[in-house]
């Protein structure tokens, strides 16, 4: 077996106790814990101090990595909201446990599983790292929403929101486009558009603005009733969005949000790969 990837960081700790690394991508930070010789199994009370920025390390998914499930595959890796749910999908974790088992194996690309689906990582500039998100889920049942309806213009509005567009990347999305992304206040909007009753499974909400035919500007206000200073899933979704709605061609384009950018490329069957930046902020032991 290939040796930890906290080697890389952790030899300098004599404590005892479960190493760690905290990254960050585009200031979206995770707490990642190696659970492959020693499988962690935290509670989710565990999970919720973790996370706590006040009482624990602080970040806004816990990230642990496990032995791989199928052949082709590096590791398993389960991305685990602050409030103890496992979700099926993280850009911005996938990106930042990507570069790290990259450096670990020494190798140009690889394959990580997690509960969305197999997603290949590849290394593409000095702390830069491009995955392949995975197919992007247009059908209504398979948002999941509660009821049959037309995903590309659902009946949902909050004060000058209206009329998004519904879509799943391992996790369920609404983008409503608008005119001018920094006039909404998505911290009023984004709880009640989160939990409205088309979600039964909730939503991330993303506000766009088309800047131009390749640029655009987003907010998202995340799952579990946070706002983020970036969304991986959510470049990705509102990319696909804007093309489904007619705004734009092109097939590749920037996504600026507020802790920076992504650069997301649509592929054939729906396909999307996102490229962006990652960053180690320090390493320690749990106790």
């Amino acid at each position: 077996m290939q040796n930890s990837w906290f080697s890389n960081y952790s030899r300098a700790f004599i404590q005892p106790g479960r190493p760690f690394v905290k990254m960050h991508g585009l200031r979206n930070d995770f707490i990642m814990v190696d659970g492959r010789e020693q499988p962690y199994l935290p509670s989710r009370d565990d999970i919720i101090h973790l996370c706590d920025r006040h009482e624990g390390v602080g970040a806004d998914e816990l990230i642990i990595v496990e032995p791989a499930r199928s052949h082709n595959t590096y590791a398993f890796v389960r991305i685990i909201n602050p409030d103890g749910r496992e979700v099926e999908a993280c850009g911005n974790a996938t990106r930042c446990i990507g570069w790290l088992l990259l450096k670990e194996c020494n190798k140009e690309e690889i394959q990580i599983e997690t509960l969305g689906g197999i997603l290949k990582c590849t290394l593409a500039g000095e702390k830069r790292v491009s995955v392949e998100m995975g197919r992007i889920k247009t059908d209504w049942n398979e948002i999941p929403l509660s009821q049959n309806m037309d995903t590309l213009h659902l009946n949902i509005t909050a004060g000058p929101l209206k009329d998004p567009v519904g879509m799943n990347i391992g996790n369920p999305h609404a983008v409503f486009f608008v005119e001018d992304v920094d006039a909404i206040d998505l911290q009023e909007y984004g709880k009640e558009l989160q939990t409205h009753p088309f979600f039964p499974e909730e939503a991330n909400i993303g506000v766009a603005q088309l800047l131009n035919l390749d640029t655009l500007k987003l907010n998202v206000w995340e799952r579990p009733g946070n706002m983020t200073t970036a969304c991986g899933t959510g470049a990705c979704v509102a990319v696909a969005a804007a093309h489904r709605r007619g705004l734009t061609t092109k097939k590749r384009m920037t996504v600026i949000m507020p802790a920076g950018s992504v650069e997301i490329e649509l592929k054939d069957e729906n396909l999307a790969v996102m490229t962006g930046p990652v960053e180690v902020c320090y390493t320690g032991y749990l106790v």
